[in-house]
């Protein structure tokens, strides 16, 4: 019987360990690595972490933790090896000349989920551009072969040309490319100015916390949601109306750490969306262990997009999934934030300053709640943005 089973792609994840990066957060690094593999179809066998000062500018790791990598491979037979840093040509080229095997790092993965993921003719046209953006200045490795092969006088110029001619085409697609998203991005930009007198409400967050099952529960919609990084990449816009009030409700990309620069240039009329709303509901997975490090990472996110100063609801989600660990009244040991329960959150800072509200979208735990106090956000900015208007009163 023929086993007709896709056989994943076995992966080794690499980072480094430096005095800004501790090994602790190193890991929590690599486990987001690794389901960025998973997502992308692929699974991790193995991790190298190395303590450096920074990463070798030449092959990324020292020589002796390079060795050990490369026996490695070899022995378990890996298929690539995956570097949570971004790589330079001249690194990819000698690590695939050292450790034998196809080399990615994390902007080359996260470009590869997002190619998988894009559905529609502008999302695709945004992920060629990235795609492009990122191969230019790395176009050597695709040439090692020649350098094999050249042998000395008379072999120099035939690899260079080619690598010129492949630049200048690569260009050219680039600037086609932009071209395209230029002319889509104004028509976008008048269909945001022709929107009838509505608040405007994006939903913002790191990837994968639930903001697309938020835009179904409040919409009533049905936006694909799925438990993968980056299951959203379009923008989709809906009209909600709660009570007598209707607003304009959208649903972003997701954010993540190291978020390449290519995919923040090519996705700036999905990130205008962020830019032109009234309001951001910020949406954090309270049950993931790192969420206070996903907040930081939204924040200068939005802060470096210019979307930093607006008004921004707190929307702690997935209180079904949270899990402590609960101290023994005999335990004198200091309570960590692993021992804090739901109700020790709320007296932290997140019930100070910003609006918030502690949910499940899955479940819709507290949805009323979670309702009344959109509903009493959207009212206020919307006697603030339009005065004159007072059907609401």
């Amino acid at each position: 019987m023929i086993n007709h089973e896709k056989v994943q792609e076995r992966a080794v994840l690499v980072a480094v360990s430096t005095y800004e990066q501790n090994r602790e957060r190193t890991e929590e690094y690599l486990d987001e690595l690794e389901f960025l593999l998973e997502t992308a179809g692929g699974i991790a066998v193995g991790r190298f972490v190395q303590p450096l000062e920074r990463p070798n500018s030449v092959t990324y790791l020292g020589s002796g933790k390079l060795e050990e990598l490369k026996q490695y491979i070899k022995a378990e037979e890996i298929d690539m090896a995956i570097f949570d840093d971004e790589l330079s040509a001249t690194q990819i080229r000698n690590l695939e000349n050292e450790l034998e095997c196809r080399i990615l790092d994390r902007t080359n993965l996260i470009l590869d989920i997002f190619a998988k993921n894009a559905k529609t003719a502008y999302a695709k046209t945004q992920v060629e551009l990235a795609q492009y953006q990122y191969m230019l200045p790395r176009l050597t490795r695709m040439w090692t072969h020649l350098e094999r092969q050249r042998g000395g006088i008379g072999m120099r110029g035939p690899g260079e040309t080619q690598i010129e001619t492949d630049r200048k085409i690569i260009r050219n697609k680039i600037a086609s490319l932009k071209e395209k998203l230029e002319e889509i991005d104004m028509q976008k930009s008048v269909q945001r100015k022709n929107r009838q007198q509505m608040v405007r409400v994006a939903l913002v967050g790191y990837t994968n916390v639930g903001k697309s099952t938020i835009m179904n529960m409040l919409s009533k919609s049905d936006v694909f949601a799925e438990n993968k990084l980056f299951a959203t990449l379009d923008t989709t816009v809906r009209k909600v109306v709660i009570e007598n009030l209707p607003f304009l409700l959208s649903d972003t990309v997701g954010f993540i750490r190291k978020l390449p620069t290519q995919l923040v240039e090519s996705f700036k009329s999905t990130l205008d969306e962020v830019r032109e709303s009234d309001i951001l509901l910020h949406v954090v997975d309270i049950s993931h262990p790192d969420f206070e490090s996903q907040i930081e990472t939204v924040n200068q996110t939005l802060s470096d997009i210019g979307a930093g100063d607006k008004k921004v609801i707190m929307v702690f989600n997935k209180i079904d999934a949270y899990q402590y660990e609960e101290k023994d009244a005999d335990d004198l040991t200091p309570i960590t934030k692993k021992n804090y329960t739901l109700d020790d959150w709320k007296k932290t800072w997140m019930a100070k300053g910003k609006p918030c509200i502690f949910i499940s979208a899955a479940e819709k735990t507290h949805y009323q709640e979670f309702r009344d106090l959109l509903y009493k956000e959207i009212r206020d900015m919307h006697a603030i943005r339009y005065p004159y208007d007072n059907f609401l009163y």
